[in-house]
């Protein structure tokens, strides 16, 4: 995964699914707070965005063309069901040979690629449209009978990407993606309590905007150049925070003001953001200390384990990934000088 892919997901799935990864914890009662984009016709009555902003400078000739990736979570409802006399019914918990399912929520991946695009040439505006579906999972006993089913289904999202410029200086411009959902939905009786969570299925969850282009820099808007200061500052951004990315290591030394790629995050970051190496895989928790997470994963009770492996598939892959690290590599995550400098001088 290169590093651009590797930040960028690291973003996607913030705050997806907090320690101690159980169904049951207070902090994941309430989820996907970071980057909603609401349908516009129901957004205000929960007080959610149906909207996001990003606005960059671009340093570029005629020639600039700007691949643009769009990027949420769309949320996914599970529902356990058990084979019973009378046919499948919807429960809320269901074991089969030793395992517990759960009824709940989970997320799939949504990348929508506009195509590449001309600034000089004008606004565009792309559409989104994702269908409805579902899929199911057979729970099968050990003699090979169904004992019941897992039905995931998703809502049909529909929106739009709107691309624009306008020119700033002779050799930059000012762009603009804006992102909007229109997904059809049903309208939430005025102050329904739970009305924002019946509503996440057709919300563009954890949305963020990567930009690159092949013949041009976009400028940094959190350490600007000097003659570009002004412009930088009158830079609109909805929901998200720009900064400059790049697969050069040493891109934040050589060109610290401006980089052929930017990512639209609606969480706040540095320009060039990292994953630190010795991180073993995504924890979702990126303000936290890989160590201590992982300490607390390994430190969960049986009971813990077995709630946090039926809540998500995510947080399984993470248990399992926990307990497989050899003792260097947790070593590992214990510290990590990264450059020796000079103190400063105490007078």
């Amino acid at each position: 995964m290169d590093a651009v892919e590797k930040i960028a997901r690291a973003c996607l799935y913030e705050g997806y699914l907090l320690w101690p990864y159980r169904r049951g914890a207070l902090k994941n009662a309430r989820r996907w707070t970071f980057g909603g984009v609401y349908p516009r016709r129901c957004a205000e009555a929960i007080g959610e965005p149906s909207r996001m902003r990003a606005q960059v400078l671009l340093r570029g000739g005629p020639a600039a063309k700007l691949r643009v990736h769009v990027r949420f979570l769309h949320v996914v409802d599970r529902q356990v069901y058990r084979n019973g006399p009378t046919g499948p019914a919807p429960v809320d918990e269901l074991r089969v040979e030793g395992h517990s399912h759960l009824t709940w929520q989970e997320a799939t991946e949504r990348r929508w690629v506009c195509p590449p695009w001309s600034p000089r040439r004008g606004p565009r505006t792309t559409t989104i449209d994702i269908a409805a579906g579902a899929d199911r999972e057979a729970l099968r006993a050990e003699s090979g009978s169904v004992a019941g089913t897992l039905v995931r289904s998703w809502q049909r999202l529909s929106g739009s990407v709107r691309l624009s410029s306008e020119p700033v200086t002779d050799t930059v411009m000012r762009v603009t993606a804006d992102i909007q959902n229109t997904s059809p939905c049903p309208v939430p009786a005025a102050g329904a309590r739970g009305a924002r969570d019946a509503l996440a299925p057709y919300a563009f969850a954890s949305t963020h905007i990567v930009l690159h282009t092949d013949a041009g820099e976009f400028v940094s808007l959190t350490d600007p150049p000097e003659e570009l200061r002004e412009p930088a500052a009158a830079c609109e951004n909805v929901g998200v925070w720009p900064v400059l990315v790049s697969e050069d290591p040493d891109a934040a030394v050589r060109s610290p003001h401006y980089s052929t790629g930017v990512l639209c995050s609606p969480i706040t970051l540095y320009d060039y953001p990292a994953v630190a190496p010795e991180s073993p895989g995504d924890l979702f928790d990126g303000g936290e200390i890989d160590q201590l997470l992982i300490l607390s994963v390994l430190s969960l009770t049986p009971q813990e384990q077995e709630e946090a492996r039926a809540s998500d598939p995510r947080a399984r892959e993470i248990l399992d990934r926990c307990a497989s690290l050899e003792p260097e590599e947790l070593s590992a995550l214990h510290g990590t000088i990264r450059a020796f400098g000079p103190t400063a001088e105490i007078r």
